[in-house]
């Protein structure tokens, strides 16, 4: 097959997500509407592949997603307490039933019948004879990516409402037809059942890697991890053998929930994941070997596909950087999440303590000075508290904290999210007179990338977002053979110690809890808390470990970035100095109280669609 017909197909398969913007809805006027399944599509190939870009389209992009302000990660700062947006309702417990922005019932079923016709018709459209060679090669494969992505589609209802229907043919929508639209719940069994023989059948069909021109379509290597973390998911507490659960039945009585705990459903997960390392095909970033701050960072602003399994493409674009940079005048961003401190705490020391824990060398006061990484050099940097002192690299690739350093080269000096200055003051976080900005003391550093300099207005901005990569995987199968077994094993330390020596950690075991299940379960915990930190893993994560009730409730804490008066004149110092302001920013300061009960660990069926469809039954608490 020549290059110039791979490009060809790969330009129409994936336009609608290789393109934002104006682009973007050009692709999509294009597009036939949703319930469209005439001739006019499956009648031309190339429409055809229009539709499978559509559901290339519909994938998860969650780079800056606001999942991350709705656990203990950030706290969201463009909201209307008043109006009452999506991070305030469920940081306050005031979602529901009629009310859950981020359910996606009805959107993501009409992204499943888009995929079920596909799988329907790919193979009957006419295909010119004089690429007829070539079609039966892509035909298969087109419609073994759509099977992959109505798997996927399933994935997204699995996490958030367990058992849901299966609809696996494209229902006649007629509101006569009751027949075929009024459908019950399937098992938490089945669903997971079907995600898996999905990808377990598809396999054959898909390449084991793309050319470069064909990269973001689905590979072996994408199947094996919806695979694996699928199983993870149903091996968790959440879905395995949760007596909370047991009273959900449809109408007829089935179970939806298996109230039976299976320890063979980890050893599942644990092989799943360990076929997608045995590929051998995927290797861990870290091209900087002396540099273990860079060796995690640049992978999340380049395009570099040594970790990733499956991305979804993002055209260049700066939307990111002026998102998620500090807002002062060198740096010009919005400063759209706080990073928590219970987020901040959560990071270890080099030497790979806890900051809790004895021999961590942790400290709350004094400073230090020396050098700190500003995305493109190394820079000499001083008056940094030792809270920020010899910790993790990861956590210099992710947060901005005071005096830390970005492009200092252009940007003549140091983040300053402490309080200085006269009248209202302000800070790179919160800018006079400029509601909705950070004003807590920290920022999300990681994804942005060092091209783009906004006061300059340079730079295009080029990163993917991973939906799996490696590093995934490894902690995957690390916590997946720590609760089969009944100690950790050799295995369980190999997989989470590559994940800590591409940025220098040292390896585990370090503390004497570091050689039981529950220790180790702890620190295997924490370290996706830290390696997927901003990814949108941590939302799903302290739900499927029932563990959210404890870290999403309750008071949540930023620092003393808006210091009253008193505190000011308390100092002794000039009140509008910036002096002042650092001398009384080091204090954790509560931001919020979250609120989260039982029914929060699953959504809500929306009742617009139990009010449709009888035969649909609520999940727990709602």
């Amino acid at each position: 097959m020549n290059k110039i017909n791979i490009k060809y197909t790969y330009a129409l398969l994936l336009l609608g997500m290789l393109v934002a913007g104006s682009s973007c809805k050009k692709y999509l006027d294009v597009v036939p509407s949703e319930y469209t399944t005439g001739d006019d599509v499956y009648g031309n190939i190339n429409l055809a592949e229009q539709a499978l870009a559509r559901l290339y389209n519909a994938l998860p992009n969650e780079i800056t997603s606001d999942y991350t302000a709705y656990t203990d990660e950030s706290f969201h700062h463009w909201y209307d307490a008043a109006g009452g947006v999506t991070a305030y309702k469920y940081n306050l417990g005031s979602w529901s039933e009629n009310d859950n922005p981020m359910g996606n019932w009805g959107g993501k079923y009409q992204d499943i019948r888009r995929a079920n016709i596909f799988i329907e018709k790919i193979e009957g459209v006419p295909i010119p004879l004089n690429r007829a060679d070539y079609y039966a090669l892509w035909v298969p494969r087109y419609k073994a990516e759509a099977r992959f992505i109505r798997a996927q589609f399933f994935f997204e209802l699995f996490k958030r409402y367990g058992a849901v229907p299966l609809l696996t043919k494209a229902i006649n929508v007629d509101p006569g037809n009751l027949e075929e639209t009024q459908v019950s719940r399937n098992s938490v069994d089945e669903v997971v059942g079907f995600i898996t023989s999905e990808c377990d059948e598809i396999l054959n069909t898909l390449p084991l890697t793309q050319e470069d021109a064909q990269m973001g379509r689905v590979t072996k290597g994408a199947a094996l991890a919806l695979k694996a973390r699928t199983l993870l998911y149903a091996a968790s507490p959440l879905f395995n053998g949760n007596p909370m659960y047991s009273g959900i039945k449809n109408h007829d009585g089935k179970s939806l929930f298996n109230p039976v705990y299976d320890k063979e459903k980890w050893k599942k997960a644990a092989d799943a994941a360990k076929a997608v390392m045995d590929l051998g095909i995927y290797n861990l970033y870290s091209p900087f070997p002396n540099n273990p701050v860079q060796n995690y960072a640049a992978q999340f602003y380049t395009r570099d596909y040594t970790e990733a399994i499956f991305c979804r493409i993002m055209a260049n674009a700066t939307t990111i950087d002026g998102q998620l940079v500090p807002n002062g005048p060198p740096f010009k961003g919005n400063g759209k999440f706080t990073p928590l401190q219970e987020m901040v705490d959560a990071y270890e020391m080099k030497n790979g303590y806890p900051i809790n824990e004895p021999g961590s060398q942790y400290a709350t006061t004094g400073t230090w000075s020396g050098q700190l990484w500003d995305g493109i050099k190394n820079q000499n940097v001083s008056n940094i508290s030792n809270m920020y002192k010899d910790r993790d690299p990861r956590f210099y690739a992710s947060i901005f904290f005071q005096y830390a350093v970005w492009r200092f080269d252009a940007m003549k000096r140091p983040v300053k999210l402490a309080w200085w200055g006269a009248g209202n003051g302000q800070t790179d976080g919160w800018a006079t007179s400029k509601a909705g900005t950070n004003p807590w003391g920290y920022n999300v550093r990681k994804w942005i990338s060092p091209e783009v300099d906004r006061n300059a207005n340079t730079g295009t901005g080029k990163r993917n977002f991973p939906i799996f990569r490696l590093a995934e995987i490894y902690l995957n199968y690390a916590e997946a053979m720590n609760e089969y077994m009944d100690v950790p094993d050799a295995s369980v330390y190999q997989y989470i110690n590559l994940v800590r020596n591409r940025v220098s950690m040292p390896a585990l075991p370090i503390l004497s809890a570091d050689n039981t299940k529950d220790g180790m379960r702890r620190r295997i915990q924490n370290e996706r808390r830290i390696e997927l930190a901003f990814e949108s893993h941590r939302f799903w994560d302290v739900r499927r470990w029932l563990i959210a009730k404890t870290v999403d409730n309750g008071e949540v804490h930023g620092l003393n970035a808006r210091p009253a008066a008193a505190e000011l004149a308390a100092t002794g110092l000039n009140v509008t100095s910036e002096a002042a302001g650092v001398a009384v920013f080091y204090k954790p300061t509560v931001i919020q109280t979250r609120t989260f009960v039982d029914k929060h660990y699953l959504m809500p069926v929306p009742q617009t669609e139990i009010d449709k469809d009888p035969n649909l039954v609520q999940n727990y608490g709602w």
